[in-house]
Protein backbone atom coordinates (compact mmCIF):
# COMPACT_ATOMS: atom_id res chain seq x y z
CA UNK A 1 0.00 0.00 0.00
CA UNK A 2 1.41 3.40 -1.00
CA UNK A 3 2.17 6.10 1.56
CA UNK A 4 -0.48 8.41 0.07
CA UNK A 5 -3.16 5.72 0.09
CA UNK A 6 -2.46 4.87 3.74
CA UNK A 7 -2.55 8.59 4.56
CA UNK A 8 -5.97 8.90 2.95
CA UNK A 9 -7.22 5.94 5.00
CA UNK A 10 -5.96 7.66 8.17
CA UNK A 11 -7.82 10.82 7.14
CA UNK A 12 -11.03 8.83 6.63
CA UNK A 13 -10.63 7.34 10.09
CA UNK A 14 -10.35 10.81 11.65
CA UNK A 15 -13.44 12.04 9.80
CA UNK A 16 -15.49 8.99 10.77
CA UNK A 17 -14.12 9.20 14.31
CA UNK A 18 -15.34 12.77 14.62
CA UNK A 19 -18.82 11.68 13.55
CA UNK A 20 -18.80 8.72 15.94
CA UNK A 21 -17.67 10.90 18.85
CA UNK A 22 -20.46 13.39 18.17
CA UNK A 23 -23.04 10.58 18.15
CA UNK A 24 -21.74 9.09 21.40
CA UNK A 25 -21.58 12.46 23.12
CA UNK A 26 -25.13 13.32 22.07
CA UNK A 27 -26.43 9.97 23.35
CA UNK A 28 -24.45 9.88 26.59
CA UNK A 29 -24.66 13.52 27.71
CA UNK A 30 -26.99 15.87 25.80
CA UNK A 31 -26.11 18.77 28.12
CA UNK A 32 -22.38 18.32 27.53
CA UNK A 33 -23.06 17.96 23.82
CA UNK A 34 -24.92 21.28 23.72
CA UNK A 35 -22.14 22.95 25.66
CA UNK A 36 -19.48 21.58 23.32
CA UNK A 37 -21.11 23.06 20.19
CA UNK A 38 -21.34 26.58 21.56
CA UNK A 39 -19.23 29.39 20.21
CA UNK A 40 -15.65 29.74 21.46
CA UNK A 41 -15.60 26.20 22.82
CA UNK A 42 -12.82 23.75 21.89
CA UNK A 43 -14.84 22.36 18.94
CA UNK A 44 -15.08 25.74 17.24
CA UNK A 45 -11.44 26.59 17.92
CA UNK A 46 -10.33 23.21 16.62
CA UNK A 47 -12.30 23.88 13.43
CA UNK A 48 -10.53 27.23 13.19
CA UNK A 49 -7.16 25.55 13.51
CA UNK A 50 -7.73 22.78 10.94
CA UNK A 51 -8.74 25.41 8.38
CA UNK A 52 -5.91 27.77 9.37
CA UNK A 53 -3.31 25.00 9.14
CA UNK A 54 -4.77 23.92 5.80
CA UNK A 55 -4.48 27.46 4.48
CA UNK A 56 -0.85 27.70 5.56
CA UNK A 57 0.04 24.38 3.96
CA UNK A 58 -1.70 25.24 0.67
CA UNK A 59 0.10 28.59 0.58
CA UNK A 60 3.42 26.89 1.27
CA UNK A 61 2.79 24.53 -1.63
CA UNK A 62 1.96 27.53 -3.81
CA UNK A 63 5.15 29.34 -2.75
CA UNK A 64 7.30 26.35 -3.58
CA UNK A 65 5.68 26.05 -6.99
CA UNK A 66 5.91 29.76 -7.82
CA UNK A 67 7.75 30.42 -11.12
CA UNK A 68 6.80 31.79 -14.54
CA UNK A 69 6.33 28.25 -15.84
CA UNK A 70 4.21 27.03 -12.90
CA UNK A 71 2.13 30.14 -12.22
CA UNK A 72 -0.88 28.64 -13.98
CA UNK A 73 -0.53 25.46 -11.94
CA UNK A 74 -0.39 27.32 -8.60
CA UNK A 75 -3.47 29.56 -8.87
CA UNK A 76 -5.74 26.81 -7.59
CA UNK A 77 -3.46 26.11 -4.61
CA UNK A 78 -3.35 29.81 -3.82
CA UNK A 79 -7.13 30.00 -4.00
CA UNK A 80 -7.54 26.99 -1.72
CA UNK A 81 -5.22 28.58 0.82
CA UNK A 82 -7.17 31.82 0.72
CA UNK A 83 -10.46 29.96 1.05
CA UNK A 84 -9.26 28.03 4.10
CA UNK A 85 -7.99 31.15 5.88
CA UNK A 86 -11.23 33.03 5.17
CA UNK A 87 -13.28 30.13 6.55
CA UNK A 88 -11.06 29.99 9.64
CA UNK A 89 -11.53 33.70 10.35
CA UNK A 90 -15.27 33.57 9.64
CA UNK A 91 -15.52 30.67 12.10
CA UNK A 92 -14.36 32.90 14.96
CA UNK A 93 -16.11 36.01 13.59
CA UNK A 94 -12.70 37.61 12.94
CA UNK A 95 -12.01 37.72 16.69
CA UNK A 96 -15.01 39.97 17.40
CA UNK A 97 -16.35 37.95 20.34
CA UNK A 98 -12.89 37.47 21.78
CA UNK A 99 -12.16 41.20 21.68
CA UNK A 100 -15.69 42.30 22.53
CA UNK A 101 -15.84 44.75 19.61
CA UNK A 102 -19.14 45.96 18.19
CA UNK A 103 -19.92 44.85 14.62
CA UNK A 104 -21.02 47.47 12.07
CA UNK A 105 -24.68 48.42 12.14
CA UNK A 106 -25.34 46.62 8.85
CA UNK A 107 -24.23 43.29 10.33
CA UNK A 108 -26.11 43.91 13.57
CA UNK A 109 -29.25 44.33 11.50
CA UNK A 110 -28.78 41.69 8.81
CA UNK A 111 -26.56 39.04 10.43
CA UNK A 112 -28.94 36.77 12.34
CA UNK A 113 -26.25 36.14 14.99
CA UNK A 114 -25.36 39.85 15.18
CA UNK A 115 -21.68 39.03 14.72
CA UNK A 116 -18.77 40.20 12.59
CA UNK A 117 -19.00 37.62 9.82
CA UNK A 118 -20.51 37.44 6.36
CA UNK A 119 -21.75 33.85 6.12
CA UNK A 120 -24.61 34.51 8.55
CA UNK A 121 -25.92 37.36 6.40
CA UNK A 122 -27.16 34.99 3.70
CA UNK A 123 -30.16 32.74 4.25
CA UNK A 124 -29.81 29.36 5.92
CA UNK A 125 -30.93 27.59 2.75
CA UNK A 126 -28.22 29.31 0.70
CA UNK A 127 -25.54 28.50 3.29
CA UNK A 128 -26.57 24.85 3.30
CA UNK A 129 -26.58 24.66 -0.48
CA UNK A 130 -23.16 26.32 -0.68
CA UNK A 131 -21.67 23.94 1.87
CA UNK A 132 -22.96 20.84 0.07
CA UNK A 133 -21.97 22.19 -3.34
CA UNK A 134 -18.39 22.77 -2.20
CA UNK A 135 -18.03 19.41 -0.41
CA UNK A 136 -19.50 17.38 -3.27
CA UNK A 137 -17.86 19.44 -6.01
CA UNK A 138 -14.36 19.70 -4.57
CA UNK A 139 -14.21 16.50 -2.54
CA UNK A 140 -16.17 14.07 -4.74
CA UNK A 141 -16.84 15.25 -8.32
CA UNK A 142 -13.42 16.83 -8.95
CA UNK A 143 -11.25 13.84 -7.95
CA UNK A 144 -13.51 11.41 -9.79
CA UNK A 145 -13.52 13.56 -12.93
CA UNK A 146 -9.74 14.11 -12.92
CA UNK A 147 -9.04 10.42 -12.34
CA UNK A 148 -9.69 9.84 -16.03
CA UNK A 149 -6.70 10.16 -18.36
CA UNK A 150 -8.17 12.76 -20.71
CA UNK A 151 -9.85 14.94 -18.10
CA UNK A 152 -6.87 14.49 -15.80
CA UNK A 153 -4.51 15.85 -18.43
CA UNK A 154 -6.84 18.77 -19.12
CA UNK A 155 -7.10 19.45 -15.40
CA UNK A 156 -3.33 19.53 -15.08
CA UNK A 157 -3.10 22.05 -17.91
CA UNK A 158 -5.66 24.25 -16.15
CA UNK A 159 -3.86 23.96 -12.84
CA UNK A 160 -6.66 22.13 -11.01
CA UNK A 161 -5.68 20.29 -7.85
CA UNK A 162 -8.01 17.50 -6.75
CA UNK A 163 -7.94 15.44 -3.55
CA UNK A 164 -6.96 11.81 -4.09
CA UNK A 165 -9.74 9.32 -4.77
CA UNK A 166 -9.13 7.64 -1.44
CA UNK A 167 -10.32 10.83 0.31
CA UNK A 168 -13.69 10.72 -1.46
CA UNK A 169 -15.37 8.65 1.31
CA UNK A 170 -14.47 11.30 3.89
CA UNK A 171 -16.14 14.03 1.85
CA UNK A 172 -19.15 11.85 1.07
CA UNK A 173 -19.70 11.14 4.77
CA UNK A 174 -19.32 14.84 5.53
CA UNK A 175 -21.94 15.76 2.92
CA UNK A 176 -24.34 13.04 4.10
CA UNK A 177 -23.97 14.08 7.73
CA UNK A 178 -24.68 17.70 6.91
CA UNK A 179 -27.65 16.84 4.68
CA UNK A 180 -29.27 14.43 7.15
CA UNK A 181 -28.52 16.66 10.17
CA UNK A 182 -29.19 13.90 12.75
CA UNK A 183 -28.69 16.14 15.81
CA UNK A 184 -28.94 19.81 16.67
CA UNK A 185 -25.86 21.79 15.64
CA UNK A 186 -24.70 18.96 13.36
CA UNK A 187 -23.24 21.64 11.13
CA UNK A 188 -20.52 22.38 13.70
CA UNK A 189 -19.26 18.80 13.45
CA UNK A 190 -19.60 18.73 9.65
CA UNK A 191 -17.40 21.84 9.43
CA UNK A 192 -14.69 20.09 11.46
CA UNK A 193 -15.01 17.02 9.24
CA UNK A 194 -14.63 19.16 6.11
CA UNK A 195 -11.62 20.92 7.63
CA UNK A 196 -10.04 17.53 8.39
CA UNK A 197 -10.44 16.51 4.76
CA UNK A 198 -8.89 19.75 3.55
CA UNK A 199 -6.03 19.47 6.02
CA UNK A 200 -5.33 15.93 4.83
CA UNK A 201 -5.28 17.04 1.19
CA UNK A 202 -2.98 19.95 2.00
CA UNK A 203 -0.55 17.61 3.78
CA UNK A 204 -0.59 15.18 0.87
CA UNK A 205 0.29 18.05 -1.48
CA UNK A 206 3.14 19.16 0.77
CA UNK A 207 6.73 18.21 0.10
CA UNK A 208 7.44 14.55 0.78
CA UNK A 209 9.74 13.77 3.66
CA UNK A 210 9.87 12.61 7.23
CA UNK A 211 7.72 11.79 9.01
CA UNK A 212 5.55 9.87 6.58
CA UNK A 213 2.28 11.34 5.26
CA UNK A 214 0.00 9.19 7.48
CA UNK A 215 1.93 10.23 10.57
CA UNK A 216 1.91 13.87 9.47
CA UNK A 217 -1.89 13.78 9.12
CA UNK A 218 -2.26 12.24 12.57
CA UNK A 219 0.15 14.72 14.16
CA UNK A 220 -1.51 17.69 12.44
CA UNK A 221 -4.96 16.61 13.62
CA UNK A 222 -3.72 16.12 17.18
CA UNK A 223 -2.02 19.52 16.99
CA UNK A 224 -5.32 21.11 15.97
CA UNK A 225 -7.04 19.29 18.83
CA UNK A 226 -4.51 20.53 21.37
CA UNK A 227 -4.58 24.06 20.00
CA UNK A 228 -8.38 23.99 20.09
CA UNK A 229 -8.51 23.25 23.81
CA UNK A 230 -5.62 25.61 24.59
CA UNK A 231 -7.17 28.50 22.64
CA UNK A 232 -10.55 27.95 24.27
CA UNK A 233 -8.95 28.10 27.70
CA UNK A 234 -6.97 31.19 26.74
CA UNK A 235 -10.06 32.93 25.38
CA UNK A 236 -11.86 32.32 28.69
CA UNK A 237 -8.91 33.82 30.60
CA UNK A 238 -8.94 36.92 28.40
CA UNK A 239 -12.58 37.72 29.09
CA UNK A 240 -12.24 38.84 32.71
CA UNK A 241 -13.83 42.26 32.87
CA UNK A 242 -14.35 45.35 35.04
CA UNK A 243 -17.17 45.50 37.63
CA UNK A 244 -18.62 48.65 36.03
CA UNK A 245 -19.77 46.67 32.99
CA UNK A 246 -21.39 44.06 35.21
CA UNK A 247 -23.21 46.81 37.09
CA UNK A 248 -24.35 48.37 33.80
CA UNK A 249 -25.62 44.99 32.57
CA UNK A 250 -27.69 44.50 35.72
CA UNK A 251 -29.35 47.90 35.26
CA UNK A 252 -30.08 47.13 31.62
CA UNK A 253 -31.47 43.68 32.44
CA UNK A 254 -33.83 45.20 35.03
CA UNK A 255 -35.08 47.55 32.30
CA UNK A 256 -35.51 44.64 29.87
CA UNK A 257 -37.43 42.67 32.50
CA UNK A 258 -39.81 45.61 32.88
CA UNK A 259 -40.29 45.82 29.11
CA UNK A 260 -40.78 42.09 28.54
CA UNK A 261 -43.19 41.81 31.48
CA UNK A 262 -45.43 44.39 29.83
CA UNK A 263 -48.75 43.02 28.63
CA UNK A 264 -47.98 43.81 25.00
CA UNK A 265 -44.98 41.47 24.88
CA UNK A 266 -46.02 38.09 23.50
CA UNK A 267 -43.89 35.01 24.04
CA UNK A 268 -44.47 31.27 24.14
CA UNK A 269 -42.99 28.01 25.35
CA UNK A 270 -39.79 27.07 23.56
CA UNK A 271 -38.70 30.60 22.67
CA UNK A 272 -34.95 31.08 23.01
CA UNK A 273 -33.86 33.99 20.86
CA UNK A 274 -31.87 37.15 20.77
CA UNK A 275 -34.18 39.96 21.86
CA UNK A 276 -33.55 41.85 18.61
CA UNK A 277 -34.69 38.73 16.71
CA UNK A 278 -37.91 38.68 18.77
CA UNK A 279 -38.55 42.31 17.89
CA UNK A 280 -38.00 41.65 14.19
CA UNK A 281 -39.74 38.28 13.94
CA UNK A 282 -42.79 38.96 16.10
CA UNK A 283 -43.35 42.68 15.62
CA UNK A 284 -42.52 43.63 19.21
CA UNK A 285 -41.45 47.18 18.35
CA UNK A 286 -42.70 48.51 21.67
CA UNK A 287 -39.54 47.01 23.21
CA UNK A 288 -37.56 49.63 21.33
CA UNK A 289 -39.47 52.38 23.14
CA UNK A 290 -39.45 50.89 26.62
CA UNK A 291 -37.34 51.31 29.72
CA UNK A 292 -34.28 49.78 28.04
CA UNK A 293 -34.35 52.30 25.22
CA UNK A 294 -34.88 55.04 27.78
CA UNK A 295 -31.46 54.29 29.27
CA UNK A 296 -29.94 56.25 26.38
CA UNK A 297 -30.62 59.33 28.49
CA UNK A 298 -28.19 57.83 31.04
CA UNK A 299 -25.48 57.12 28.51
CA UNK A 300 -26.50 53.84 26.85
CA UNK A 301 -25.07 54.03 23.28
CA UNK A 302 -27.73 54.31 20.58
CA UNK A 303 -26.53 51.21 18.71
CA UNK A 304 -26.58 49.07 21.83
CA UNK A 305 -30.11 50.25 22.57
CA UNK A 306 -31.30 49.74 19.01
CA UNK A 307 -29.88 46.21 18.66
CA UNK A 308 -30.21 45.09 22.32
CA UNK A 309 -26.51 44.56 23.00
CA UNK A 310 -24.95 44.10 26.41
CA UNK A 311 -21.85 46.02 27.62
CA UNK A 312 -19.62 43.40 25.94
CA UNK A 313 -21.41 44.01 22.60
CA UNK A 314 -23.06 40.58 22.67
CA UNK A 315 -26.83 40.23 22.16
CA UNK A 316 -29.24 40.09 25.07
CA UNK A 317 -31.35 36.91 25.03
CA UNK A 318 -34.85 35.89 26.12
CA UNK A 319 -35.77 32.35 27.11
CA UNK A 320 -39.24 30.89 27.76
CA UNK A 321 -39.22 27.25 28.87
CA UNK A 322 -42.11 25.07 30.05
CA UNK A 323 -42.37 21.70 31.74
CA UNK A 324 -43.63 18.81 29.62
CA UNK A 325 -47.13 19.01 31.12
CA UNK A 326 -47.15 22.83 30.69
CA UNK A 327 -47.96 23.34 34.40
CA UNK A 328 -44.76 25.24 35.14
CA UNK A 329 -42.76 27.75 33.19
CA UNK A 330 -39.76 30.01 33.39
CA UNK A 331 -39.16 33.23 31.49
CA UNK A 332 -35.99 35.26 31.80
CA UNK A 333 -33.78 37.68 29.93
CA UNK A 334 -30.03 37.31 30.16
CA UNK A 335 -26.58 38.33 28.99
CA UNK A 336 -23.76 35.91 28.22
CA UNK A 337 -21.69 37.96 30.65
CA UNK A 338 -17.98 38.83 30.62
CA UNK A 339 -16.88 35.56 29.04
CA UNK A 340 -19.36 35.95 26.13
CA UNK A 341 -20.27 32.28 26.65
CA UNK A 342 -23.61 30.69 27.51
CA UNK A 343 -23.34 29.07 30.95
CA UNK A 344 -27.05 29.05 31.81
CA UNK A 345 -29.43 26.11 31.49
CA UNK A 346 -33.12 26.27 30.50
CA UNK A 347 -34.14 26.47 34.16
CA UNK A 348 -31.22 28.24 35.77
CA UNK A 349 -29.12 31.38 35.29
CA UNK A 350 -25.57 30.27 36.00
CA UNK A 351 -22.60 32.60 36.59
CA UNK A 352 -20.98 34.25 34.79
CA UNK A 353 -24.19 34.83 32.86
CA UNK A 354 -26.25 37.76 34.13
CA UNK A 355 -30.03 37.58 34.03
CA UNK A 356 -33.38 38.83 35.26
CA UNK A 357 -36.42 36.63 35.86
CA UNK A 358 -39.86 37.46 34.49
CA UNK A 359 -41.36 34.19 35.71
CA UNK A 360 -39.19 32.09 38.01
CA UNK A 361 -39.65 28.31 38.44
CA UNK A 362 -39.82 26.69 41.85
CA UNK A 363 -36.78 24.56 42.89
CA UNK A 364 -38.54 21.26 42.09
CA UNK A 365 -39.36 22.33 38.53
CA UNK A 366 -35.86 23.69 38.08
CA UNK A 367 -34.43 20.27 38.70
Amino acid sequence: MTDHRLAAIVANVFVLGTLAFAALLFAASPDLYLRSVQEDEALEWMTFWVFALSGGLFWDACRRAASPRTLRASWFTLGMGLFCVLVAMEEISWGQRLLGTRPPAYLLEHNFQQELNLHNVVSRELRQAGFLLFVLGYGVALPIALSGRRLGAQGNRLGLLAPPLWLVPAFLVTAATYHLYPWSHTGEWAELMLGTGLLSHAILEARAGRPSAPLRIGLAWLLALGLGFATARTSWALTADAPDRIAAARIELDALRTDVAAARTRTRCGIHKRIYSVVEAYGQEHLLRGAFGGLQAQGLPEERARFFLDPWNSPYWIRHVCSEDRTRRAIFVYSLGPNRFRDSTPWEIVPDDLGAWISRPDPITAR
